[in-house]
């Protein structure tokens, strides 16, 4: 696993700015939503308040090493948030949340965050329990659950409508496909 001290760019990869979610301000939750898309920091304020309240989220956990398990906690014109629940075996495959910016937070256990890099190995950095981190679309990543049983809160705005997935052939084409914000997202190249 590549660790942060050895990518030369620190300010192009969020999750190398991850937080602790306990110094996090709970100031926007469901119930104070603004009637206005997020900017970055409101939503990682959102996941925190999300992932802190299991009330919120519990009923909905399941695992599988088949398919990640995922559900819709709320949606509206201008926010989508998602509880999602990982084993080692689940990953989404490189992919990009098209124009939507995002926020996750873990809840428990751990995910691993990959960052595509060129000429250079791909960065992964674990984020454990407790820790949160937000991006712009333009982000690119690849998460995969490092722990049995881990959970991660997302949310985004604008809600995601589309996504591109991305696949990496051996010979080091990329492509991106374009899909609904349904589909489960899973790995698509052969480079793993």
């Amino acid at each position: 696993m590549t660790t942060a001290s050895s990518f030369e760019d620190h300010d192009t990869v969020p999750v190398l700015r991850a937080e602790s979610s306990s110094g996090i301000s709970a100031s926007v939750t469901l119930e104070t939503l603004p009637d206005r898309d997020l900017d970055k920091r409101e939503l990682l304020e959102l996941a925190c308040s999300i992932a802190r309240d299991p009330a919120l989220w519990r009923e909905h956990v399941a695992f599988s090493d088949d398919r990640r398990h995922y559900v819709s906690l709320h949606r509206n014109a201008h926010v989508d948030v998602w509880v999602l629940c990982w084993t080692p075996q689940n990953d989404t495959g490189w992919h990009d949340h098209d124009i939507s910016s995002g926020a996750v937070a873990v809840a428990e256990g751990t995910l691993i965050e990959h960052n595509l890099a060129v000429g250079v190995p791909s960065l992964a950095t674990e984020v454990p329990a407790g820790q949160v981190f937000c991006f712009g679309p333009e982000h690119i990543h690849r998460l995969t659950g490092r722990d049995a049983g881990s959970v991660s809160i997302h949310a985004y705005s604008p809600p995601l409508w589309r996504m591109g997935q991305y696949a990496v052939s051996r010979d080091g084409i990329l492509r991106r496909t374009s899909v609904s914000y349904a589909d489960e997202l899973r790995p698509l190249d052969d480079m793993v």
